[in-house]
């Protein structure tokens, strides 16, 4: 009752900017590659000047049409101009619709129709292949960052128009729209809004009090809604920032040595990369107070490596759990004095106050304490639902409770561990995370292992190595003896596994082209370990 009564509050992504001017002033944040809406302002910029051009790409949206409750979408080539773009779309009151550049043809023109008629905001590369097969014309205007061919207008062509007042939408209204993974079919479109996005501001700043002020070095998704709850928090409390596009050790490394960031988040595929740079000169890492890590689960192997290459007294590497639909809805933290009994099914507790968790049956009975079950929660950041798919959501919802479609199980102390995806469940193996973890815990050279349903439901491990240097078949034998029973490992390059925007594996696409022969191999028979 108390909150009924109570004002709504709301997270408005077009404000964000330049509320942070307004409190912090000209906090520097660094690009690693200039901006395509603005590629003259160099790679070293301020959130003032950062607020003047979110403020100046708002008017210009405004002039050409784009008005309050319309849906933008936005697919381009990967750069932080996502950001700005879409925090200018928001300050108009539109709705961005934050497409990864990443996807394929066919994949966008699906997402693109359930948005009935949206603008789009592109580029002329994005034109040329993602979308040239996609009939643009049905979007209700194209807006390019460069120039395009085509019937299209270029945002530069109406640089100067007069600036506009930023728009509040209620904060019920629907104001973002981003979609899930994709790992197991199409993606959903999630439909976020100023209310369900605050109450998952919130938590995360009162994570990130004890941190405020921190450099921080962020290589994420920019059309993940994670990044955007991660810098409002970052500006919030005016932290300078790095932002980074490629995650190369060789690019990223001496950056992150030059501005020695206290924290540092990344995708969990990208941290087994950058474990590289634990024992890199001028110790990139070395300066690091907290490590965030979410998207996916992260391996004991790079915990530990990613803690002892910080000098900083008591570094800690925060994970949260959870998803597009949900945001987090459990955190915990690793260590370096726990690093060797880190567990990594262990992803944490509920968040007091926001989010309630629990573990059940097939017929929907609470689990007791240390039973498997299919994991829900209950949180106050849950999307509003799934555009141009409300059935799905609804087969989601059970009397407020959302199923992750994850199976884990909780301690008597309420932690919850995650064992697998149900869709990746397999019968002879307990967890497939956990005999991963495992693996990858006794290969130092191992980049990344995934275990998938063979042709004949088999366990196979895919496996790739650093430098795609071939296994040792006797290593892997004796490595191997006391886990459940695999097949043969089939040896991949980490480049030509299908992932997501978030450096996700597609662990169903993996399986389907190992059954149809089409999984790039560095071998044409089955490697021997």
């Amino acid at each position: 009752m108390l909150q009924r009564l109570l004002p709504e509050r709301g997270f408005y992504l077009g404000l964000m900017f330049q509320e942070a001017a307004a409190r912090h002033g000209r906090v520097r944040v660094t690009l690693d590659r200039p901006l395509d809406v603005a590629p003259d302002a160099g790679t070293d910029l301020g959130y003032t000047e950062l607020a003047d051009l979110v403020d100046d790409l708002a008017a210009r949206l405004w002039s050409a049409g784009v008005r309050p409750s319309e849906h933008v979408a936005i697919l381009k080539g990967d750069n932080v101009d996502i950001v700005l773009l879409t925090c200018a779309v928001s300050r108009i009151g539109a709705v961005p619709a934050l497409l990864s550049p990443s996807l394929d043809g066919q994949v966008a023109a699906v997402l693109l129709d359930r948005l009935h008629a949206p603008w789009l905001i592109t580029d002329r590369a994005s034109l040329e292949s993602t979308l040239s097969t996609v009939d643009t014309t049905l979007a209700r205007g194209v807006l390019t960052v460069d120039e395009a061919p085509g019937n299209t207008i270029a945002l530069a062509a109406l640089a100067g128009v007069a600036r506009r007042p930023a728009v509040r939408l209620h904060p019920r209204e629907p104001s973002l729209i981003t979609h899930s993974s994709g790992t197991t079919g199409i993606p959903k479109l999630a439909v976020h809004c100023p209310h369900t996005m605050w109450n998952r501001l919130v938590p995360q700043q009162a994570l990130g009090r004890a941190t405020r002020g921190e450099a921080a070095a962020l290589h994420m998704s920019f059309v993940h809604s994670r990044f955007y709850h991660l810098l409002g928090v970052l500006l919030h409390f005016g932290s300078p920032l790095l932002l980074l596009v490629d995650p190369d050790p060789a690019h990223a490394g001496p950056l992150l040595a030059a501005h020695r960031p206290g924290i540092v988040e990344t995708h969990p595929n990208t941290y087994v990369l950058w474990e590289d740079l634990a024992d890199a000169p001028n110790g990139p890492l070395s300066n690091v107070r907290a490590y965030g890590s979410t998207f996916d689960a992260i391996h004991p192997r790079t915990v530990r490596r990613l803690l002892s290459a910080s000098r900083r007294r008591d570094p800690r590497l925060m994970q949260l759990y959870g998803q597009s639909e949900t945001g987090p809805i459990a955190f915990g933290w690793y260590t370096r004095r726990g690093a060797d009994r880190v567990e990594a099914r262990r992803v944490g507790t509920g968040i007091p106050g926001f989010t309630r968790i629990r573990v059940v049956d097939e017929r929907g009975r609470t689990c007791p304490p240390g039973a498997t079950g299919a994991i829900e929660a209950r949180t106050r950041g849950r999307i509003l639902t799934y555009l141009g798919a409300p059935e799905s959501y609804a087969r989601q919802v059970d009397r407020g409770w959302w199923r992750m479609g994850d199976m884990g199980y909780r301690d008597r102390w309420g932690a919850l561990y995650l064992l697998d995806r149900e869709v990746d469940q397999i019968s002879t193996v307990d967890s497939t995370l956990e005999v991963e973890d495992e693996l990858l815990s006794r290969f130092a050279d191992l980049r990344e292992v995934i275990i998938v349903h063979g042709p004949g439901r088999e366990p196979v491990p895919v496996v790739c190595t650093r430098g795609n240097e071939p296994l040792d078949p006797d290593s892997w034998r004796r490595a191997t003896e006391d886990l459940p029973a695999l097949a043969e490992p089939v040896q991949c390059r980490f480049e030509d596994l299908p992932r997501t925007a978030t450096w996700k594996i597609k662990r169903l696409e993996i399986a389907r082209q190992l059954a149809a022969g089409e999984l790039p191999t560095l071998s044409t028979a089955p490697v021997g370990g």
